[in-house]
């Protein structure tokens, strides 16, 4: 089995990373956030490398478990 528990967090995070990320483009796009744009741009610049990050992680996690 490749998938662990800290796995699954990690690709959890990856998906609500990017569903944060995909909701901050349009809430800026529309032109008034909820949050207000500092807020929505800096949800948005936080979200993208985490999406990143956290795919990455959960990558190596997997592969670390292949026996």
């Amino acid at each position: 089995m490749y998938l662990t528990p800290k796995s699954g967090l990690f690709l959890g995070g990856s998906c609500i990373s990017a569903i944060a990320a995909v909701g901050s483009i349009f809430e800026l796009s529309y032109g008034q956030p909820d949050f207000g744009v500092p807020a929505t741009a800096i949800i948005l610049v936080l979200s993208i490398p985490l999406t990143g990050l956290f795919f990455f992680a959960a990558v190596r996690d997997a592969r670390a478990n292949i026996k």
